[in-house]
């Protein structure tokens, strides 16, 4: 059984664009989009785990409901979509993550970093977790890219602690859930969704995640909803690099998305972590 998460964002969350726009006040447009996400899983019984940017949902509280309602899982994404790398983060962190309970009742269980920001400047977030209560993190990419990577990193589910960001540890109390990675021309790059299912194809991404599964290893995918629905994602001018980045193949995310689904077994990191206790503790 592989893992699906949905990074629940707005247009104007990603990085390469949020440095680029310099208003505050912006008009969410996704989250129009969650009854057609929604569907989707639905269509092919899949359930997924929302790591949800959580001022959305203090702009449509009823999120939470139409996740929950449909037996997915909530989990927290920081407010505002800020790397957990920023300066001063660490000191606000603590009241973005009791915000959010208060947001979510106290549902969420699991943590993803924006642009998947954990590295060793920011290692003090696993230590946070555990102090909140919570079980899980998925953030660690087990390759090297220009934005984000942990390459000596396991490819399995591992015990993660703020001193031992690669490795299992025997003390460590948060499961680390690494995305997917496949070898493509000699190189380890990821292979776990966003651009890299834009942009691979998708026989490298199937061979991938059926390598994980020879190995019982789960493959750990992600999506931006963004992604999803192009259709409510403004075309925002960036530099050619980051434009290329943002939205290559965008129009072919949903149907990429669509293909995988069909072929393979999703499930959510709590449904996961409770049918595989004993492989994981």
């Amino acid at each position: 059984m592989n893992i699906l998460g949905i990074d629940f964002e707005d247009w104007f969350h990603p990085e390469l664009i949020q440095k680029h726009i310099t208003n505050e006040n912006h008009e969410p447009k996704i989250i129009q989009g969650i009854h057609k996400i929604l569907e989707l899983l639905r269509q092919n019984e899949t359930k997924a785990t929302f790591f949800v940017v959580g001022e959305l949902l203090e702009f449509k509280p009823e999120l939470l409901d139409l996740i929950l309602e449909n037996e997915h899982e909530i989990a927290f994404h920081t407010m505002k979509h800020t790397r957990i790398d920023s300066v001063n983060f660490k000191e606000k962190f603590n009241e973005e993550i009791k915000k959010f309970n208060e947001l979510t009742n106290g549902k969420s269980k699991g943590f993803r970093a924006p642009s998947f920001s954990l590295n060793d400047s920011s290692s003090w977030i696993i230590d946070s977790l555990e102090k909140n209560g919570y079980i899980y993190d998925s953030s660690v990419v087990p390759a090297k890219t220009s934005l984000y990577g942990i390459p000596n990193a396991e490819i399995k589910p591992y015990r993660i602690t703020t001193q031992f960001l690669e490795k299992d540890s025997i003390d460590g109390k948060i499961l680390e859930f690494p995305l997917l990675v496949t070898k493509f021309l000699g190189k380890k790059i990821p292979a776990g969704g966003g651009f890299y299912l834009r942009t691979l194809p998708s026989r490298i991404i199937e061979n991938a995640i059926k390598s994980y599964e020879k190995k019982e290893i789960p493959g750990v995918f992600y999506i931006h909803s963004w992604e999803l629905t192009p259709e409510f994602m403004p075309k925002i001018n960036l530099p050619k690099k980051d434009h290329f980045i943002t939205f290559h193949n965008i129009n072919k995310a949903y149907s990429k998305m669509e293909n995988l689904l069909e072929k393979f077994k999703f499930t959510s990191f709590s449904k996961f972590i409770q049918e595989n206790k004993e492989k994981l503790y």
